[in-house]
């Protein structure tokens, strides 16, 4: 029997993920309308030097979280790790927790990107209805997924590879305009010296664009999703880890300096945030002060790219995550039943079947609509949390155990630096998200901006409660490396 019919045999999903794809994968999940549209914003609200700090320090985060992630998915590579980690490093009920709030967040992330779809098609075709759009949207991201991974992994590499493209082009053409060469007149760093900048607004107004930061990050984890489908985990993971958190910081330093140079924080034209904003895009902009007339709809092409690839990557994590939560015993078992092509399809047809009731609810009911998303709005930054307490565990019991360093695959550096920072970071973001609710005393926003951190909390102490679990002792944490394809049935915890 060879390794695909084994594969088959045992319901697991296929290792169909070639390096390039997880590198890609890693990269483009990272780059979206946060960079192309909001990064204005952040720079309106606290000048150049403010918004390149908060990136820069939202960078140092990720690059930590990426390595912890990095460690603990090269020794143990499975598909949905997020939650097996928190199960298997920390306690099941977290790992029960983790998983559903990080299904959760990706499957209502579906429902937006396609309903952003529909906003973004708009430009060129105002009069078609939007839902028609949107339902296209959707069937092609299902199709995708539904093939087969290396389906999913190709079609993420090209669509990623538009976006990398196109911010290449942007740094040229902007370096290009800053010393007078495109544009017509030498720009200079004059922006970076005008009335309060580089720093505007003080600490607060860096943490706000840090928050802001942060969401333009979410998707970097990704890359511990397809360490489950990669053929080579082991070299591919921290491959993609090395190579995307020098790419990361290229591009959102980089294009960050290019706007701020270009355009003053004061301009009106930075404060759009959204998809519908693509004529006052800063990328928008740039071009057209380079002299580029069809910036608008070339830059419109590029967002739309990056919405359906968002959703394409947030119906495989949320697919592979509901397989993982099967496979632990957190869902019920026809969850974790795959193909002839190891794609989960009851997973995925669930996800699907959420998308399209969370969609169909932002045309019937936007008020229900607004609380989905305002209740998935934090679950990427409790992920992320779950992740790097998870790995301060996995590594204190692997020392703990007596065993030595060299023993992993591969090693985050500066512990127990990387993981305490990402740990207070992803606290001080969580509650730097609207500390002006709580100035005011408005329940109700409140309510809306935190809704995710009771959910989560309720779904750790009821499973907690009813099956009696606890933090697991560092000597008796299972810190084994995983085979390749392990059964993820023996982290169910009776």
């Amino acid at each position: 029997m060879n390794d695909n019919e084994s594969q088959e045999a045992n319901g697991q999903v296929k290792r169909g993920l070639k390096a390039r794809h997880v590198s890609m994968i890693a990269l483009g999940g990272c780059i979206g309308t946060g960079l192309f549209v909001a990064s204005g914003s952040a720079i309106s609200q606290a000048g150049p030097g403010g918004a390149l700090t908060a990136y820069v320090l939202m960078g140092m985060m990720v690059y930590f979280l990426m390595t912890s992630l990095g460690e603990m998915a090269t020794n143990m590579p499975i598909s949905g790790s997020f939650a097996a980690y928190s199960s298997k490093y920390v306690d099941p009920a977290l790992g029960f927790a983790m998983g559903w709030n990080y299904w959760f967040n990706w499957a209502i992330t579906v429902a937006v990107d396609i309903s952003t779809a529909a906003l973004v098609m708009k430009f060129w075709l105002p009069n078609v209805p939007a839902w028609i759009w949107s339902a296209i949207a959707l069937v092609i991201i299902f199709l995708i997924n539904a093939m087969s991974v290396s389906t999913f992994g190709e079609t993420e590499f090209w669509m990623s590879a538009i976006k990398v493209v196109t911010i290449i082009i942007f740094l040229v053409v902007g370096a290009l305009t800053i010393f007078g060469i495109m544009g017509g007149h030498f720009v200079g760093m004059r922006n970076f010296s005008i009335k309060q900048a580089p720093f505007v607004g003080g600490f607060p107004a860096i943490l706000s664009v840090f928050v802001v930061a942060g969401f333009s990050f979410q998707g970097t984890e990704l890359v511990g999703i397809t360490a489950g489908e990669s053929q080579d985990p082991q070299h591919s993971v921290p491959k993609a880890i090395n190579e995307v958190f020098w790419r990361i910081i290229l591009f959102y330093i980089l294009t960050i300096f290019v706007i701020a140079a270009i355009i003053p924080y004061t301009s009106h034209s930075l404060l759009g945030s959204s998809a519908t904003d693509i004529a006052i895009s800063p990328f928008t902009l740039v071009f057209q002060r380079a002299g580029l007339a069809a910036a608008a709809s070339v830059m419109n092409a590029v967002i739309l790219t990056s919405v359906i690839s968002s959703a394409n990557s947030g119906m495989y994590a949320s697919t592979r995550m509901l397989y993982s939560l099967s496979n632990s015993g957190y869902a019920p078992k026809s969850l974790g039943k795959t193909a002839a092509n190891g794609i989960p399809y009851y997973s995925l047809l669930a996800t699907t079947f959420v998308s399209l009731l969370t969609f169909i609810s932002s045309i019937a009911g936007p008020q229900i609509y607004m609380w989905l998303v305002a209740a998935s709005g934090l679950t990427g930054f409790i992920a992320w949390f779950g992740i790097a307490i998870s790995h301060y565990r996995f590594r204190r019991a692997f020392i703990r155990q007596g065993h030595d360093l060299s023993e992993l695959k591969y090693h985050a550096k500066l512990f127990p630096f990387g993981p305490v920072l990402c740990l207070i970071l992803c606290i001080l973001v969580i509650v730097g998200q609207n500390p002006q609710a709580f100035a005011s005393f408005d329940w109700k926003q409140i309510l809306v901006t935190y809704i995710s951190v009771p959910l989560v909390l309720i779904l750790y102490f009821w499973y907690k409660l009813k099956h009696h679990t606890k933090i697991i002792p560092l000597d008796q944490v299972d810190v084994s490396p995983a085979h390749k394809d392990e059964d993820l049935s023996k982290l169910n915890n009776k």
